[in-house]
This record gives C-alpha cells, sequence and structure tokens, in this order.
C-alpha cells in the first residue's frame, strides 16, 4: 500500500497539489486518507508539502504548516482566503483505462 502511495506522491508535479483523499483514491485505496498520512512519515524525500488537506487546506500545525506553506509558495502555488486555490492547482490523474474486457466477451 506504501508503495502504491509514494509512488503518486512522486507524480505530483511542482505548482500542483493532491489532497490526502485525492492520493488515496489515486493508489487505489478509496477511504484511505490517514494511510496516506502514515505513508508520508514513513519516508524520506518525498514531496510531502504537496499533498493537502480536504478543500486545500494545510493541517500541519505550527512550523511545519509554515514550511508547508512557503515551499508551495515558492513553487507558485496560490492561496485563497488561507487555503490553497483547488481549482487552479489541484494535480489531476490521468486514469488508466481498464482493459476493455467488456467489449471482447463472447455472445
Amino acid at each position: 500500500m506504501f508503495a502504491q502511495i509514494h509512488k503518486i506522491v512522486r507524480s505530483i508535479p511542482r505548482g500542483q497539489v493532491l489532497t490526502y483523499g485525492g492520493v488515496a483514491r489515486a493508489a487505489g485505496f478509496k477511504r484511505a486518507a490517514r494511510q496516506v498520512v502514515w505513508a508520508l512519515r514513513s519516508a524520506k524525500g518525498l514531496p510531502w508539502h504537496r499533498v493537502v488537506g480536504a478543500r486545500g487546506r494545510i493541517l500541519l500545525m505550527g512550523e511545519a504548516g509554515l514550511e508547508q506553506r512557503l515551499r508551495l509558495q515558492n513553487e507558485g502555488v496560490h492561496f485563497q482566503g488561507g487555503v490553497v486555490d483547488l481549482a487552479a492547482h489541484e494535480f489531476q490523474i490521468k486514469r488508466r483505462r481498464k482493459a476493455a474486457t467488456a467489449r471482447h466477451k463472447s455472445k
């Protein structure tokens, strides 16, 4: 599970963000946002600052939250009302099409 989450987080480009829930869904684990937090804590070298809370909120407290905001702003991410402007900066994962087995079923 953590390997898939790490892969998704690594794929988020500069200037873009995903929510914890968005990372979980993209990795194939709906409703596993808390596990995304654990996966981020378990790894070094990930762009952890590109993962934000629901509706673009920074959930980290104190200096860690300030660091996350500064890192995002340094990458060109804009904030509106204290939250990330998701309309402008949410990373859109390209979903792979499932195998076309339904079209090729025998009649």
